[in-house]
C-alpha cells in the first residue's frame, strides 16, 4: 500500500472527519432517521434502540469521524514539529515550544466543546451542534492547505507499520535455522550513534543519513539481530541494519507508552463519574445554570493557562537552574504528570468523602435534589488532572518524536492518542472488575445503583490512587534505565 505524505493524508483525513459530521447532522436533523422521540420518567412507554439503516447510517458517520480523527491527530505533531531545525539548538527550542503550544490549542478547541456546542446541543437540538462541528472542520481544510506549498515535507519512503513486521518476522524465522554455524552476529558488539541530519530540498525533507552507515546491529535487544543474518527467504524479508536497529528504538520506548495508560484511565473519571458527582450538586453560578457536560472546562482552563506559563517561566528557570537546554526532560515531564495524577485521584477521594457527608448531614441521601455544595469542589481534581494531561501529553508527544527514527515519527506520536484510548476502554473493563469483586448477596457493588449518593466512588478513587502510585513505580523502573538517543536530553 503506498504511504502518503503527511500533508496529503492530513488533507484525505479531514474530507473523512466532515464527511462523518454531515451524516451525523443530517441524521439528528431528520426525525425520519431516529428512533421515536421519549422520556426516560415514563416507565410505561420504553425508549427504542436505533437499528438496521438508521444504526448502519449513524455507526458510519462516527467511524469516518473516529477514522478523521485518528488520522489528523497521528500525523499533525510530527508534521509541525518537522517544520523546525532539529539540528541547532533554537531549532529544538522552539520545536519544544510548539509542542506546549499545540496542547494549548487543543485546549481552545475543547474549551468551545464544552462550553458553546454543549450548550447548543442542550437548547437548541444536537444538529446544531454537529452542524458548529461540520463548519469548523470546514474552514479548517482550506486554512491547512494554504500554507501548502510553504511546508517542510517528509517524502514518504514506506510504511513504518511493514518494516517492524517484517524485521519481526525476519527474526522469528532465522531463529528456528540451525544454530551450528558460528556467524558473525553472535560476536557483534558495535553500538549505534543515530545523528539524524537532513537537507531541505524544495519544501522537501530528504534524509542524508537518517542513521550512521553501520555494518553490525547493537548488542541491546540481540534476538532482533537474527533478522539481518543469512536469511533463506530473502526477498520480502531481506532486513538491512538500521532497519533491526529502527525498529529496537520503537520496542525501547514502549515501556514508558504502556505507562502512561493508567493516567488515561484517572482522566476517564473526568467525563464519567466527576460530571456524575457534580450533577448533584448546585450548578448555579449567579443566575445561570451552568449544563453538567461543560464541567470539563475546569481542566482545559488550567491547561490554557499553564502551558503558556511553563513554556515562559518553569522552562527557562529550569535551563538556567539545570544548565541544560531542555531544562526538565521528556521523561521527566511525563513522572511529573504521573504524580499529579495521583494526587488528582486522592483528591477526588476526599472530595467525594465530603459530598456524601454533606449529603448525610442534610437528609438528602435517599433524593435526588441537589446538595448544598458548590460544585467548585470538583475543581480541584480537576486541576490536578488537567495539569497531569498536560504534562505528560506534551511530554510524550516530545519524546516520541525526538527519540523515534524519521521514518516512524508519525507512528510513534500517534502512540500518545492509542495510550488514551486504551486507558479509556481500560476505566471500563476496571468499573467491571471493582463491581464483580464488590458485588455479592449481602452487599451491593460500590458503582452500581441509580443513585450516585449509595456508590462507594470515594473507595474506587482510593483504588485508582494505589494503582497510579503502583504505576509511578513501574514509571521509574524503565525511565532511569532508559537512555536518550540523541545524547542532548538530560536522565
Amino acid at each position: 500500500m503506498r504511504n502518503l505524505g503527511r500533508t496529503t493524508s492530513l488533507g484525505q483525513r479531514s474530507q473523512s472527519y466532515e464527511q462523518g459530521l454531515v451524516i451525523l447532522t443530517v441524521q439528528a436533523h431528520s426525525p425520519s432517521l431516529k428512533p421515536p422521540k421519549c422520556d426516560p420518567a415514563t416507565p410505561s412507554i420504553p425508549c427504542q434502540k436505533v437499528h438496521g439503516a438508521k444504526a448502519a447510517m449513524l455507526f458510519i458517520g462516527l467511524y469516518l469521524v473516529a477514522l478523521g480523527v485518528g488520522g489528523i491527530k497521528g500525523s499533525l505533531p510530527a508534521h509541525g514539529a518537522e517544520q523546525f531545525d532539529e539540528d541547532s539548538p533554537k531549532g529544538r527550542k522552539q520545536r519544544s515550544t510548539f509542542f506546549n503550544y499545540f496542547v494549548f490549542c487543543l485546549s481552545c478547541g475543547a474549551l468551545i466543546a464544552v462550553t458553546l456546542v454543549v450548550w447548543v446541543e442542550d437548547n437548541k437540538g444536537w444538529q446544531w451542534g454537529f452542524g458548529i462541528s461540520t463548519f469548523a472542520i470546514l474552514l479548517s481544510i482550506p486554512i491547512f492547505l494554504l500554507g501548502s506549498t510553504y511546508y517542510r515535507n517528509k517524502i514518504p519512503n514506506g510504511s513504518p507499520l511493514t518494516t517492524i513486521v517484517k524485521v519481526l518476522l525476519a527474526a522469528l524465522l532465522n531463529s528456528f535455522k540451525s544454530r551450528g554455524s558460528n556467524n558473525a552476529i553472535a560476536s557483534m558488539a558495535t553500538s549505534p550513534t543515530p545523528t539524524p541530519a537532513s537537507e531541505e530540498e524544495g519544501g522537501n525533507i530528504k534524509s542524508k543519513t537518517v542513521e550512521p552507515t553501520q555494518e553490525t546491529p547493537s548488542k541491546s535487544l540481540q534476538f532482533l539481530n537474527r533478522a539481518v543474518g543469512d536469511n533463506s527467504t530473502a526477498g520480502a524479508l531481506d532486513c538491512s541494519v538500521q532497519q533491526v536497529e529502527e525498529v529496537k528504538v520503537v520496542i525501547k520506548i514502549l515501556p514508558i507508552f504502556a505507562c502512561t495508560i493508567i493516567l488515561n484511565c484517572c482522566l476517564a473519571q473526568l467525563s464519567t463519574f466527576s460530571v456524575q458527582q457534580a450533577a448533584t450538586m448546585n450548578t448555579k453560578l449567579g443566575s445561570l445554570k451552568v449544563p453538567p457536560a461543560s464541567l470539563p472546562i475546569f481542566p482545559v482552563i488550567f491547561m490554557m493557562f499553564l502551558a503558556p506559563v511553563y513554556d515562559h517561566c518553569i522552562i527557562p528557570f529550569a535551563r538556567r537552574a539545570t544548565k541544560t537546554e531542555m531544562g526538565i526532560s521528556h521523561l521527566q515531564r511525563i513522572g511529573i504528570g504521573l504524580v499529579l495524577s495521583i494526587l488528582a485521584m486522592a483528591v477526588a477521594a476526599i472530595v467525594e468523602i465530603k459530598r456524601k457527608r454533606v449529603a448525610m448531614d442534610t437528609g438528602l441521601l435517599d433524593t435526588t435534589t441537589p446538595l448544598p455544595l458548590t460544585f467548585f469542589w470538583i475543581a480541584f481534581q480537576y486541576l490536578f488532572l488537567g495539569s497531569a494531561d498536560l504534562f505528560t501529553l506534551a511530554g510524550l508527544l516530545e519524546f516520541f518524536f525526538t527519540e523515534a527514527p524519521s521514518s516512524m515519527r508519525s507512528l510513534a506520536t500517534s502512540l500518545s492518542w492509542a495510550s488514551l484510548a486504551m486507558g479509556y476502554y481500560l476505566s471500563t473493563v476496571i468499573v467491571s472488575i471493582v463491581n464483580s469483586a464488590t458485588g455479592n448477596s449481602n452487599h451491593k457493588p460500590w458503582l452500581s445503583g441509580s443513585n450516585l449518593n449509595h456508590y462507594h466512588l470515594d473507595r474506587f478513587y482510593w483504588v485508582m490512587c494505589v494503582l497510579s502510585g503502583l504505576n509511578f513505580l513501574h514509571y521509574l523502573f524503565w525511565a532511569m534505565r532508559y537512555k536518550y538517543r540523541s545524547g542532548r536530553a538530560p536522565n
